[in-house]
């Protein structure tokens, strides 16, 4: 495919039930907003896929792995962004299934350097998992700390929002800390535990963090950023990230869309093949009843205002979104059937990473997406 193809659909169109094409032609629709969304200069290249537990049903790429670049051939590798972070938290559900750590544990019970930080030490892996911990959103420590244990020791130092348990704030710092525990609790690199505890019980051969060079050339590109000089390509967007090394708990994860896709099956199935049934339970149940924003472990719910897939996913529906433009969503199966799930690849912080309507065409997506997912024997 190519980034010339049509479409009929306006960016806009993200409500369920409004008058629209026949159910029929919402793959056509699928790719055809996302090619308006290329020509618009919303992004340079696109990948999407609507599946099952069984297998992708739906599913496409177009464009071009920069402006001026080579077309998609569909095996490129995008920056996943923050939907690293699910994937860090499968790791640790599963070390936690095991027995490896415990998720009602303390910080301070895995890195003693925290246990003398008011507020701090007693903050729990299940807090660190829902975004209750107290820490900030975005904090741009890379500014200040050019290196590792520079941008480390401030993150000790970063105040609290709120006591921990209290407060809802999606964090990076959060995750950033979750990656420090993992490696500490099992004394293993958080690369080497991820593709240990996902990537390979999924056959998710193509995600990586810090991708090689033959790797890197696969890459589709990302911003022209000025703090670099150069346009990113094949390292990862985040410059908390990039001071880290390209390794940490909040993003740096590279992968390609049947890698994700192969994610995206298995949460479909209830977990198969990553974690028991009760752990699934646990990881996909709303942690923050009683707060403004449904989080689960890892996961974002489904916010009744503001979702960023709009209002066409279920109420009982999770997923992740990332900065460059990635999200995967999954909708469980009523009554024990099988779910499905979405995933949507783009690199809308290509050259820069001003908005460009892009949230609009993420709802779009799902509103058609969900409309063919639902239409009897479309998938």
């Amino acid at each position: 495919m190519s980034g010339a193809a049509g479409g009929r659909t306006t960016l806009g169109a993200d409500r369920t039930g409004t008058a629209g094409p026949r159910p029929a032609d919402e793959p056509a629709l699928l790719e055809g907003l996302l090619a308006a969304g290329r020509r618009t200069g919303i992004y340079s290249a696109a990948a999407w896929s609507v599946g099952t537990a069984a297998g992708r049903t739906v599913h496409g790429h177009l464009g071009t792995r920069s402006w001026g670049g080579a077309q998609l051939n569909g095996t490129e590798l995008w920056d996943l962004a923050s939907v690293t972070k699910p994937i860090v938290g499968l790791a640790a559900l599963r070390l936690a299934e095991t027995g490896a750590l415990r998720l009602d544990e303390a910080v301070g019970a895995y890195l003693p350097e925290y246990r003398r930080v008011p507020g701090k030490a007693d903050i729990t892996l299940t807090q660190l998992l829902a975004h209750t911990s107290g820490l900030p959103g975005g904090t741009p420590l890379w500014r200040a700390h050019s290196d590792r244990d520079g941008l480390l020791a401030a993150l000790r130092e970063l105040p609290l929002r709120g006591a921990p348990g209290t407060v809802v704030e999606y964090s990076s710092a959060g995750f950033i800390l979750l990656g420090l525990i993992l490696e500490r609790a099992t004394a293993t690199g958080l690369d080497e535990l991820v593709a240990q505890q996902v990537c390979e019980p999924l056959g998710m051969r193509e995600t990586v963090f810090a991708p090689g060079p033959a790797t890197r050339e696969r890459a589709v590109s990302t911003e022209l950023c000025t703090w670099r000089g150069r346009l990113v390509t094949g390292q990862v967007h985040d410059e908390n990230a990039v001071v880290l090394g390209g390794v940490c708990g909040h993003a740096g994860l590279f992968a390609s869309l049947s890698d994700v896709d192969r994610l995206g099956r298995a949460l479909a199935a209830g977990g198969e093949g990553l974690l028991s049934a009760p752990g699934f339970a646990r990881m996909t149940a709303c942690h923050t009843e009683g707060l403004p924003l449904r989080r689960c472990l890892g996961w974002q719910g489904q916010d009744a205002v503001g979702s960023p897939v709009g209002t066409a996913m279920g109420p009982s529906s999770y997923g992740h979104t990332g900065f460059t433009g990635t999200s995967l969503w999954v909708e469980p199966g009523a009554d024990g059937a099988g779910g499905r799930y979405y995933v949507l690849l783009t690199n809308r912080v290509h050259p820069s990473r001003e908005p460009r309507r892009f949230p609009a065409v993420r709802r779009a997506f799902h509103h058609h997406a969900a409309a063919l997912a639902r239409t009897p024997g479309a998938l």
